[in-house]
């Protein structure tokens, strides 16, 4: 099972608020079989605790220390709202990329995705993007 694929892409989202953007992400997840049910919450109530909002139209929603014990397998979605959705930032989140990562992997995949995302053009490639097919491109040299 590979961290990204096209089934955990959604290209036009649209979501009321940011609780409902990271319940779109944390449902890829759940279908892909990366997490439980139970993840969503956990990812709601991290967002509690601390915006997951990165900044430059970027958020990275994932779960609470407690939630890891809902994670199967590391996966990652990836949810462009071109309408954007407030997180409390200088500016909306365009791209939401949810994150569930097993054993010891988080800091690695959360690094690994601010790394792709420290090129100044990279929100832009992301939501410019045609296919899920060439989202993937634009990630595989940061997440393997």
């Amino acid at each position: 099972m590979s961290i990204l694929s096209e089934k955990k892409i959604i290209m036009n989202a649209d979501a009321k608020d940011k609780y409902e953007a990271i319940a779109i992400a944390g449902k890829l997840l759940v279908e892909a079989g990366h997490v439980t049910e139970e993840y969503i919450p956990k990812m709601l109530e991290r967002e509690e605790v601390v915006s997951t909002y990165m900044g430059g139209g970027l958020a990275i929603p994932h779960g609470t220390k407690d939630g890891k014990q809902f994670i199967k397998s590391t996966g990652m979605s990836v949810v462009r709202f071109p309408n954007g959705v407030d997180f409390g930032g200088d500016e909306p989140a365009f791209i939401v990329i949810g994150i569930a990562a097993a054993g010891d992997s988080h800091m690695e995949v959360l690094t690994n995705v601010a790394m792709i995302f420290t090129e100044d053009d990279a929100i832009e490639r992301v939501m410019n993007a045609p296919t899920p097919a060439s989202i993937i491109e634009i990630f595989e040299g940061g997440v393997e």
